[in-house]
């Protein structure tokens, strides 16, 4: 039998960074050790998963694209339906809630069906992840502006919301979520719309693990090399004059290899 509260719970939208544990926020640890129950996603690495209550109602709902996995028609009703079984409810995204997490669409489900909320924001893979692979998203003389991009959107369709002939000529750094399955048409249409051939690109794949790899090439030639090494989701594009810097400070995985070593 099913508790049922006379007041509903209160749901916290809570990010759970790039991957490494260690980039947790303290509101976010303290909240899970809290929970009576966490919904969480794909991208959620399970050492974070731990510092929940064996108590914990844990409830897997991840997305890992192609259609596969929970709808969020789903999602929003799991979190309305929880609401009424639990006093704190935490549903834990991968980054931040409201950087390509479908965050606001939650929480505006939460809004319309009466039930208080709050979002705890993590820190975005956008950024960190590139971080890890030795590139700052912006650079004095080098990159001014950063865009975070989906990857994810068909960039060819008519109805497409991607600005691409801004994105080519008037962003200096461009980092795409979701995109390494159309990093072909991504890489096409950057360069049909005024990018360099020749600009930088890095895909970052586990971006914050240790298992993080990272692929350099050029704009023309990315997609080639994607399809050699075989990688595959999760990773990250950037895109930009900033990748070069990686040659001088790559930090991560000369860290791995010392603590490897030790």
């Amino acid at each position: 039998m099913k508790l049922v509260l006379n007041q509903p719970g209160k749901v916290y939208l809570v990010g759970a960074g790039p991957g490494d544990p260690g980039l947790l926020t303290i509101k976010a640890a303290d909240l899970l050790k809290a929970a009576d129950c966490v919904i969480y996603d794909y991208l959620v690495n399970p050492e974070i998963l731990q510092l929940a209550s064996p108590r914990a109602e844990k409830l897997y709902v991840g997305k890992q694209g192609c259609g596969k996995g929970w709808k969020q028609e789903d999602i929003n009703r799991l979190l309305l339906e929880k609401a009424q079984q639990h006093r704190v409810i935490v549903r834990l995204k991968g980054g931040d809630p409201f950087v390509f997490g479908r965050g606001g669409e939650e929480a505006e489900a939460l809004v319309n069906a009466g039930i208080e909320w709050e979002v705890v924001p993590g820190i975005s893979a956008g950024s960190s992840v590139a971080a890890y692979a030795g590139i700052p998203v912006t650079h004095r003389g080098v990159s001014s502006s950063v865009a975070f991009v989906t990857g994810h959107e068909t960039p060819g369709k008519a109805e497409s919301s991607i600005h691409w002939e801004h994105l080519a000529k008037g962003v200096d750094t461009i980092v795409f979520f979701m995109g390494v399955a159309k990093i072909q048409t991504i890489s096409e249409q950057l360069i049909q719309h005024g990018r360099g051939a020749a600009t930088p690109v890095a895909v970052i794949r586990w971006g914050t693990y240790n298992e993080q790899e990272v692929f350099v090439s050029e704009l023309a030639s990315i997609a080639a090399v994607v399809e050699r090494e075989q990688v595959k989701a999760p990773a990250l594009i950037v895109v930009g004059e900033v990748v070069r810097l990686r040659e001088k400070l790559n930090w991560f995985s000369a860290s791995i290899a010392e603590a490897l070593a030790a």
